[in-house]
């Protein structure tokens, strides 16, 4: 990763923010506030948990999509196995292990869970529980850790990645490296008080999350991959 690109793109993604009315992006800081405020690992009822902790009242499209479902299935699973899914999250937000060994314990636990589930619904037509590209497993850690974790949309982060020049890029399951990055985008964005700025005025203290968040890196990479946003920056 070449630090003069890095710094180019992030005076394009100051541009943008300044003139664009373009900004759709608050769902992602609603649906953490959200998260942060019903989140309870030990609730008694752990699917109503669950489901009420992933709301919004402007877009599904972080876990709902065309043949794209996660979190139906994790209720499904939830219902299934409820203890054994909060031993799962359990394990997956404890800070004292390693990074990708949770992620990946909390994959293989879903896979496991999933070939019950098939077993117990035979009739069913269900064959994917939809967190094994990590997209949704690094949802979870960035609500429920928003000042170390960012949402791994991989084929715009490759994409910002050969932008900046970089020859190493991260594969799509080394998730610990994309986290790294993540963190080095957000050090250079929040030394930036005017980014800092221009982006909390796109959001709503009622509605958003108003504190530190690695949603901002997220936010900084995914923009600077749409053509049609950066162009309006130039």
């Amino acid at each position: 990763m070449q630090l003069n690109k890095l710094k180019h793109y992030i005076s394009l993604y100051k541009s943008f923010l300044e003139k664009t009315t373009e900004y759709d992006e608050e769902y992602k800081w609603e649906s953490l506030r959200n998260f942060q405020n019903n989140w309870d690992i030990d609730a008694p009822d752990f699917a109503e948990m669950y489901d009420q902790s992933l709301q919004n009242s402007v877009s599904k499209r972080m876990w709902t999509g065309q043949n794209f479902y996660p979190k139906e299935m994790m209720l499904k699973l939830i219902k299934l196995d409820t203890e054994f899914v909060r031993r799962m999250f359990k394990d997956l937000f404890n800070e004292d292990k390693d990074i990708e060994g949770r992620v990946s314990r909390f994959t293989f636990g879903l896979d496991e869970l999933l070939k019950d589930y098939k077993k117990a619904n035979r009739t069913s037509i269900e064959n994917n529980h939809f967190h094994d590209h990590n997209h949704i497993i690094s949802m979870y850690l960035t609500f429920h850790y928003p000042e170390k974790y960012s949402i791994f949309y991989y084929s715009e982060f490759r994409d910002m990645m050969e932008q900046l020049g970089s020859v190493n890029i991260p594969g799509p399951y080394e998730i610990d490296r994309f986290f790294k990055i993540s963190r080095t985008f957000y050090k250079f964005l929040s030394e930036d008080l005017e980014i800092q700025a221009l982006q909390h005025l796109k959001l709503n203290p009622l509605r958003h999350y108003m504190g530190p968040s690695l949603l901002l890196s997220h936010d900084f990479y995914y923009t600077c991959t749409q053509d049609r946003l950066i162009k309006k920056a130039r």
